[in-house]
């Protein structure tokens, strides 16, 4: 054999070792171990060839038959006792061209009538043949199962006799020649199907043998015990008969890991994944759900996406409105157009359609064909009326144009539908695992485990039978102990530790602790009792492994659990205790930095600790075989487990006192010493079966982290390969100690409200109105629960009153659960707040989840988020919540669509990754395979998308562009792989390829892809989205979910705000889908239109709506949206606390809705500069939105109507505060750094005001506008990014005019041939000025054009031309400065025959100036242009000078008050004053309102507001009182308002004044109404 190929079946054989999960330094341990006993088993098989097993070649012995072994004529103990564990096996060192008879002698020691493997379909060997060499002692993987059979002892000859002779057989030791049948070699079995040739072994298996000593004759092995500690050294290390329940999951593969007699016949089977009784149970749930849904269910298996709806409160903008709608279809040749009524619903539609295609409708069923979305893959529900539908709302708020398409129902392509074979599909966890992200796993293989147990027992044996070199065999059995320590999780049990402990010192363990006296292991005795307790420790250490990893095998196959008997939780009156032994695989660093670890241990109950934290003694970190912490201690807690709620949570968190630093000792004196929280791990004290846990367990704990405390996983950590594993003891007794939920007490007093004394009606109100719970002081929550049975009549108080339970033990459920059952139905939206970490009672989150079935699945995914975040608090796996969503998904294609993608994005939680893990497995195994290929699309779309986001974002500005095409080359193959595929965005989306040309990035930090995708819809138009990478859009996603909230509360109470709402997606931390609204435009691209300062100016806003909306109503509508719109921004943006506020982050459709977009700052955390905080404004309200809405730099009436949106927006939202704080703070948890704590959830709280009346609310909100208003910050904050963005500015992006409302050229327009400024026409408004009419001749035109432009819009073409091309290729522009009267007619002349020397020069100036798109666009007609004598650049507004001018008489204007009485007490706000005139001089007053209540000769009811700054218009809002005023007297009071100007010198004008009788005044109403203004004499009165 030549070098080379040594070297290279050495690489191969360390590769395959090196596979099966063991360190390099561990595989030269085990290979240098095995070697030396190889060459000692060889010496001494020369020495006694009796002991041998088979032979070379397979041979047996002479006169012995093939599978049986001749008897030895003595036995040694101990080598009978080390085969039990474990030995090398002969039978898997395939030579070349040898036969291997030994290959058929198997035993299954599990004699169930199954096969004993699973598989979905059979497997051919890829081991067999001559040409593979395998390692010794290498068994292949067994996922899949490997083709060779499992491995078992040979069998032999009884022994009738153990050690001394005539002693009888231990009955719980476990030998092989009594238990083992024989078996016949003499059919060869057909290894290339596993399935069939293991069944026809187990039906040829001759029945077992009667086993000596017991009597057993079932061949029913005996199961291990499960006490703690183990008892040593007897064990039945023998598969348990498995049921018949769940025997599709359970696949026990027996696997012997010894060839020789075996003393304990340890074995280790191969199990599933729902080996686990909670995973089993849960997938039981799944298959009982799944077949109430079944495929035959059309209302719940459509098999493609219905159209979204609106709640039926929601229909404001379509019932009574006549709906436009085009219907296309193949049975038609031109698209049919109805008017119809909002009202009327879709079948009516598709009747009426059909009417036009068949005469004769008698044959015909309207339930055959249905209507879908064009452009979409939606589809209407014929019972839908068609003013619920989300697209008709959308169509009707942006003047859209309403296109359906009729088709048959046959038709559809149903590929998302489940079928009959995915209903027969058994549920499991394993359904499409890539899409589950599972971690590869970090447990041990059964292979690589079977190695080191091999290593371990010819260690022991070379141990037990050396009479010299014992510390070099000490060393080595040691050696091969840690080795095995090693791969189960590095854990070392205090009987490993005992057992060592009688071992000598050695390198590599010099624990202080050990056996001094060497002479003591001379005696063979003392070396079987050492070898004996160690085997029994490992078996043990073995069995806790399995049983606490997820690992691919374990001790015995899973059996049904024998019925204990069981206690009642709530009569056991002893303390709760266990004890903790050690923290495993402690961090080296952490023995050089920290000293001084302790325990702490608490009880919680969501959230709340039940008794004082109990502490452990402060060790140092020890060296046995690994670093660990040794307590070793009993924990005992003041509490009864009577005492405990079924939820209760054990939590343990380490605790070390960090090092000083080296120096000086004076030094470490002087520096205060802190102690810091190391990790942390929380377990749940009842499994999901309500049964107190005992035993012994290995907790991972996780690392603590500044917001690891907001929501603690109930899993421990073995996610994390290096985590710290904690060891605890609980108590084990006879009988399960189970909790079992207490009937409701059968009364529950209800009493009414008014029935209490006004004082306590006072403060429970009061404590009532926090609308949470966070803010609950002892004293609040005490006067809740006593006076809970007061409450009834506030429904969504019960989170309030159940959050001030004391104690919810078992004695305490009843009366609780009688309150609950009680209680009125609490609407779904209240009953959130009964889903958070505060409430984990099974019972209670029952009821809610039952409440919340009510809801519409349109109303569902507006709160799915929040839902998914909430089954963190669920205490088990299966809860009503998750069987809640899942019946739901099974339904609703929409709802499974975004719930798999919410699952995804929280996969990236680490402490519920794999509780989510499970969630997501179960919602595939509800969906379809068709669904479950749509999901694997998206996901290998998305990932495409993100390489290439990432590679764009990592290039250099120049070459994004040209990485942009070759990584979209990527996602054109993905199309041609992949004929369509829907966008996680919205499922309606089904694109089938992209349009690479029109692809292109935005120039901002996070460098954004537009895409554009082909739609599959022929009938609709490309699909434009924004993919982002770098950006977490959780936080985006969040914001725009709340404010769509708003808006639908806005609606439904008859406020169309006109917000616009798109939709926003994370598909995984960092990346994510943005759609793209068309015709929008940022606030920035508007101002610098205007130049660089256009934030400063006023006029850019409204300029730029005119320009795209030129009539006169076009452009009233526009303003209109405006208004509505910039309120609805105003008052979301407030409350959330949106910041990072700049003129980028804003954008307005050309049909004037505003909207803001890019929410990375919100909850009040401001973007800073320096120390300064860039948001200094509540809210961005600016000048040039005030100039649209007054419509010219002065207030107007519109104004009033701006805040009075504002004000009542604001207060409709405070009636839900609850559910905005119930939304937030549900997500808690859910990882954004800015929403990690009540400190955020508190800002929330303060801007909703919540304790505040709507008056005091409207007061509070009208200040901020005006506060906002009067803010120079937020136009400098605009000005700064302006300037920040030029650096960004690409070489693409050509200048535009900024009244041109679209770009026009040569090819769209023909070649201009002159051009001559003709004439000059005065205007007068906005200011006073000339304009210039310029007549424009083409090729190919007939007669000239006419133009009219400024001399302004003159300048900024050249300005713009400069731009882009130098000044030697441009003509030389007239002089804007002028000496004199620039607005006279003969400066006007002046300037038309310089402007016409100037456009001369245009027109022949060289080709790429003549011809560029920007003289073409400035000489193309405006729409202003076609209407003669109109004036140019302004706007068509109203002013409320004219609107409302003083009426014949005295009336000067009009007030609008808000007038109510309650309580003695008469409130009247001022609100607004319209139509006052200026004063004598035409400059506009400082008004304020003075007010009397009449009768009043001493003039003591004086009242009076603030001045408003120089207008005829102002707003106030401001609240006057009167105390002390009976009810009887108001019937004879007249209020005397009088409005007066400010003046110079205590001077006050009086512009107009009212009497205002209250004779009609109702006590308890408000009155709100507009009163006239009279004149009268002027008022010195100061």
């Amino acid at each position: 054999m030549s070098a080379a190929q040594t070297q290279s079946d050495a690489e191969q054989r360390w590769g395959c070792l090196e596979s099966l999960g063991l360190s390099p330094r561990e595989l030269v341990l085990a290979e240098a171990l095995q070697m030396e006993y190889d060459a000692l088993s060889r010496l001494k098989q020369d020495k006694t060839p009796l002991d041998r097993g088979v032979g070379e070649g397979g041979k047996a012995p002479a006169g012995s038959g093939v599978g049986e072994r001749p008897r030895p004529s003595q036995s040694p103990p101990g080598r009978n006792l080390l085969r039990g564990l474990s030995g090398s096996d002969p039978t898997l060192n395939l030579q070349p061209g040898v036969s291997n008879s030994s290959r058929v002698n198997l035993e299954p020691r599990s004699y169930s009538k199954e096969p004993l493997y699973i598989l979905d379909s059979p497997v051919k060997s890829d081991y067999e043949g001559p040409e593979l060499l395998l390692p010794k002692n290498f068994t292949p993987s067994d996922d899949p199962p490997p083709a060779i059979p499992p491995r078992n002892p040979l069998p032999a000859d009884s022994f009738l006799t153990c050690r001394g002779g005539g002693v009888p057989r231990d009955v719980n030791l476990y030998t092989p020649e009594v238990d083992q049948p024989k078996v016949s070699c003499g059919d060869t079995l057909n290894y290339e199907n596993l399935n069939e040739s293991l069944a026809r072994l187990n039906g040829e298996w001759p029945g077992p043998r009667g086993r000596r000593g017991n009597g057993d004759t079932s061949g029913k092995p005996v199961a291990r015990s499960k006490t703690l500690p183990p008892q040593v050294p007897p064990r039945t290390y023998l598969p348990v008969q498995k049921s018949n329940k769940n025997q599709r999951r359970v696949s026990a593969d027996p696997v012997s890991l010894g060839s020789r007699l075996n003393g304990f016949g340890y074995e280790l089977f191969q199990v599933s994944e729902e080996r686990d009784e909670e995973v089993a149970a849960f997938c039981h749930m799944l298959d009982v759900l799944r077949s109430a849904y079944p495929c035959s269910d059309s209302l719940k298996n459509a098999g493609f996406v219905w159209s979204p709806c609106v709640a039926q409160d929601e229909l404001q903008l379509g019932l009574g409105v006549s709906i436009k709608v085009t219907v296309i279809s193949d049975h038609f040749r031109e698209p049919l157009t109805f008017t119809c009524d909002g009202s009327s619903t879709v079948d009516l539609l598709i009747y009426q359609t059909l009417c036009y295609a068949h005469d004769d409708l008698d044959l015909i069923d309207v339930e055959d064909y249905v209507l879908k979305v064009c452009g979409q893959a939606e589809f209407l529900k014929n019972s839908q009326t068609l003013a619920s539908l989300e697209y008709i709302q959308q169509c009707l708020k942006f003047d859209w144009d309403i296109r359906l398409y009729l088709t048959k129902r046959g038709s559809v392509n149903r590929e998302l539908a489940r079928t009959e074979e995915d209903d027969e599909t058994s549920s499991t966890m394993n359904q499409s695992i890539l899409l589950q992200e599972r971690p590869i796993k970090q447990t041990v293989t059964r292979e690589a485990l079977t190695l080191l147990l091999d290593t371990f027992h010819n260690e022991a044996e070379s141990f037990l039978l050396s009479e010299v070199e014992l510390p070099l065999r000490v060393e080595r059995l040691v050696q091969s102990v840690k080795a095995l320590c090693s791969s189960l999780a590095a854990v070392e049990t205090p009987d490993i530790t005992s057992a060592l402990n009688q071992l000598p010192a050695c390198p590599c363990r010099l624990q202080p602790r050990v056996q001094k006296d060497v002479s003591v292991l001379a005696n063979r005795e003392n070396r079987e009792k050492i070898v004996e307790r160690l085997t029994a420790s490992i078996l043990d250490l073995v069995e806790l492994y399995c049983s606490t990893f997820n690992a691919n095998f374990h001790t015995t196959p899973q059996s049904s659990r024998p019925a204990a008997p069981t206690q009642e939780a709530g009569l056991v009156t002893n303390v709760l205790s266990f004890s903790v032994y050690a923290a495993h695989r402690i961090p080296i660093t952490w023995a050089a930095s920290y000293e001084g670890f302790f325990l702490s241990c608490s009880l919680t109950h969501g959230g709340a600790e039940l008794c004082a934290p109990q502490h452990t003694s402060k060790q140092s970190v020890s060296k046995y075989l690994f670093h660990l912490v040794v307590w070793d201690q009993r924990i005992c807690f003041p509490v009864q487990i009577n005492q405990l709620p079924r939820e209760t949570q054990l939590t343990v968190t380490l605790y070390a006192t960090l090092l000083p630093p080296p120096g000086g000792a004076e030094d470490k004196s002087k520096q205060k010493r802190s102690m810091e929280a190391l990790g942390w791990v929380t377990m749940p004290l009842f499994n999901f079966r309500h049964v107190l846990t005992c035993g012994r367990k290995l907790l991972g704990l996780w690392p603590s982290t500044p917001g690891s405390g907001n929501a603690r996983s109930s899993t421990p950590n073995f996610s994390q390969p290096d985590s710290v594993i904690l060891q605890v003891d609980f108590p084990t007794s006879s009988f399960e100690v189970r909790f079992t939920t207490p009937p409701p007490a059968e009364f529950s007093p209800q009493y009414e409200f008014s029935r209490m004394d006004q004082n306590s009606q006072r403060q429970l109100q009061d404590v009532l109105h926090k609308k949470s719970l966070f803010w609950l002081t002892q004293e609040d929550r005490r006067l809740l629960w006593e006076k809970r049975y007061f409450c009834h009549a506030e429904s969504s108080g019960l989170p309030l009153v159940l959050a001030s339970a004391p104690s919810w033990e078992w004695a305490c459920l009843p009366d609780i659960y009688a309150l609950l059952r009680q209680w009125a139905c609490m609407n779904h939206l209240d009953a959130l707040g009964l889903l958070h970490a505060s409430f984990p009672d099974q019972e209670l989150r029952r009821t809610a989840v039952k409440w919340m079935d009510s809801i519409s699945d349109a109303e569902l995914l507006d709160f799915l988020p929040q839902l998914v975040q909430a089954l963190k608090y669920e205490c088990y796996l299966d809860s009503p919540l998750v069987r809640f969503l899942l019946r739901r998904a099974i339904g609703d294609v929409r709802i499974a669509h975004y719930l798999f993608w919410l699952l995804k994005d929280a996969l990236q939680d680490s402490q519920f990754s794999v509780r989510y893990q499970y969630l997501l497995a179960a919602l595939l195994c509800c969906s379809g395979r068709g669904l479950r290929e749509e999901f694997d699309r998206q996901c290998w779309l998305v990932s495409i998308l993100a390489k290439v986001a990432q590679r764009v974002r990592d290039a250099s500005p120049s070459s994004r562009q040209s990485i942009l095409r070759e990584g979209l080359e990527e996602v054109r193959q993905f199309f041609s792989v992949s004929s369509s595929c829907r966008l996680p965005l919205n499922p309606g989306l089904l694109v089938q390829g992209i349009n690479v040309q029109s692809c292109s990035y935005f120039n901002s930090n996070a460098v954004p892809l537009k895409l554009s995708f082909q739609n599959l819809d022929p009938l609709g138009d490309n699909i434009n989205v924004i993919f982002k990478s770098g950006d977490d859009l959780r936080q985006d996603m969040l914001t725009l979910q709340i404010i769509r909230i708003m808006n639908k509360i806005w609606i439904q109470e008859g406020l169309d705000m006109r917000m616009v709402i798109f939709r926003c997606f994370s598909t995984g931390r960092g990346r994510g889908m943005v759609e793209m609204i068309p015709n929008a435009e940022t606030l920035r691209k508007i101002q610098v239109e205007h130049g660089v300062t256009g934030s400063f100016k006023d006029r850019p806003l409204a300029d730029w709506l005119q320009k795209h909306n030129p009539t006169e109503d076009e452009y009233e509508k526009a303003v209109e949206n405006f208004i509505y719109s910039c309120a609805g921004c105003c008052v979301a943006t407030y409350i959330l606390g949106i910041c990072d506020r700049h003129n980028d982050n804003i954008m307005l459709k050309t049909s004037g809705h505003m909207f803001h977009i890019d929410f990375g700052k919100f909850l009040g955390h401001a973007q800073m500069f320096g120390n300064i905080k860039r948001d200094r404004a509540p809210f961005v309200f600016t000048s040039d939105m005030a100039y649209v809405i007054n419509g010219g730099d002065k207030p107007s009436s519109r104004f009033h109507d701006f805040v009075d949106l504002c004000c009542e927006a604001y207060n409709l939202i405070r009636k839900h505060a609850h559910l905005f704080l119930n939304l937030l703070g549900l997500m808690l948890s859910c990882g954004i750094p800015e929403l990690s704590d009540l400190q955020d959830l508190k800002y929330v709280y303060d801007a909703l005001r919540p304790h505040e009346s709507e008056a005091d609310a409207t007061m509070y909100f009208t200040r901020l506008i005006e506060s906002s208003l009067g803010s120079v910050a937020t136009k400098l904050n605009f000005f700064i990014h302006n300037l920040a963005q030029m650096k960004f500015a690409s070489s693409e992006e050509r200048p535009v005019l900024s009244f041109a409302p679209r770009v026009h050229t040569l090819k769209s327009d023909g070649l201009i041939r002159s051009l001559y400024v003709c004439r000059h026409i005065k205007t007068y408004s906005p200011n006073k000025g000339y304009t210039y009419v310029v007549k424009v001749e083409r090729d190919g035109q007939q007669g000239a054009t006419l133009v009219q432009r400024s001399f302004e819009e003159f300048h900024e073409l050249h300005s713009k031309l400069r731009l882009v091309f130098p000044s030697s290729k441009l003509p030389s522009f007239p002089s804007r400065f002028v000496i004199g009267r620039s607005r006279g007619e003969a400066m006007a002349d002046r300037r038309k025959d310089e402007l016409n020397g100037y456009v001369w020069h245009l027109v022949h100036a060289a080709p790429e100036v003549a011809q560029c798109d920007l003289i073409y666009t400035f000489f193309h007609p405006l729409p202003r242009d076609e209407r003669p004598g109109t004036v140019v650049n302004t706007l068509q507004n109203k002013p409320a000078e004219i609107s409302w001018a003083p009426i014949a008489g005295r009336v000067v204007g009009e007030v609008k008050l808000s007038i109510s009485y309650k309580s003695d007490k008469l409130f009247i706000m001022v609100m607004h004053i319209r139509g006052l005139q200026p004063l004598q001089d035409g400059t506009d007053p400082d008004p304020y309102v003075k007010l009397y209540l009449l009768p009043d000769p001493q003039k003591t009811s004086k009242r009076k507001t603030k001045a408003a700054r120089r207008t005829c218009n102002p707003t106030y809002n401001e609240m006057l009182v009167y105390d002390g005023i009976p009810r009887g007297d108001l019937q004879q009071r007249v209020i005397h308002l009088r409005v007066l100007g400010e003046g110079a010198f205590w001077e006050n004008t009086l512009l107009g004044e009212a009497f205002i009788p209250l004779k009609s005044m109702t006590p308890g109403h408000r009155w709100v109404d507009w009163h006239q203004l009279g004149t009268g004499g002027s008022d010195a009165a100061r």
